[in-house]
C-alpha cells in the first residue's frame, strides 16, 4: 500500500489558525507538487484532508489536478495524535490514498510509520512524501519518493 503524507501550501496569518487560506504562492506551489505526483508511478485514489481552510484548499488544488475525491477528517489537525490515524489508515479501503495536513502532524506521523517514534521531521509548505506501507503500524513504512515544491 502507499500513502502520501502532504503538508498544506503556504498561508496568510490574517485570520484565527483554523480560517486561514492559501497565498498565490501556495497555491502554485501546491500545484506544482500535484504535478509532480501526477507524473509518478503511483496516484492517489483518494485525499483525506484536514478541516482547516489552508488544507482543503490544498486538497482541492490536487484533487482537480489528480482527479481524486477529497474526504475531510476531523483527526488530521495540526496537534492530533498521529495514533488516531493509524486506527483509521487500518479501515481504509482506497489506496493509494493521500493525507493533506499540518506541522507537526505530518512530521509526526511520518516519523511514526518509518521509524516507529514520534519526534517529527520537518514538512516544508507543499512538501509531499510517499511512503511504501505494507502494514499500518509504527516503524513498517518506508520512504519511497518525496515532491518539493
Amino acid at each position: 500500500m502507499h500513502l502520501f503524507v502532504m503538508r498544506h501550501g503556504e498561508a496568510g496569518w490574517n485570520t484565527i489558525d483554523q480560517q486561514r487560506e492559501l497565498t498565490e504562492i501556495g497555491r502554485h506551489q501546491v500545484a506544482a507538487v500535484a504535478a509532480q505526483v501526477a507524473e509518478s508511478e503511483w496516484r492517489p485514489e483518494l485525499i483525506w484532508c484536514s478541516p482547516y481552510v489552508r488544507a482543503r484548499q490544498t486538497a482541492a488544488i490536487v484533487s482537480e489536478i489528480l482527479n481524486c475525491p477529497v474526504d475531510e477528517r476531523e483527526f488530521l489537525t495540526p496537534d492530533d495524535d498521529p495514533g488516531a490515524c493509524l486506527d483509521a489508515l487500518l479501515e481504509a479501503q482506497e489506496w493509494p490514498l493521500m493525507l493533506v495536513s499540518h506541522m507537526p502532524f505530518v512530521g509526526s506521523l511520518s516519523t511514526l510509520l518509518v521509524d516507529g517514534h514520534r519526534h517529527g521531521i520537518p514538512f516544508m509548505t507543499s512538501q509531499a512524501v510517499l511512503l511504501d506501507v505494507p502494514v499500518v503500524g509504527p516503524g513498517c513504512a518506508d520512504l519511497k519518493d518525496q515532491f518539493l515544491p
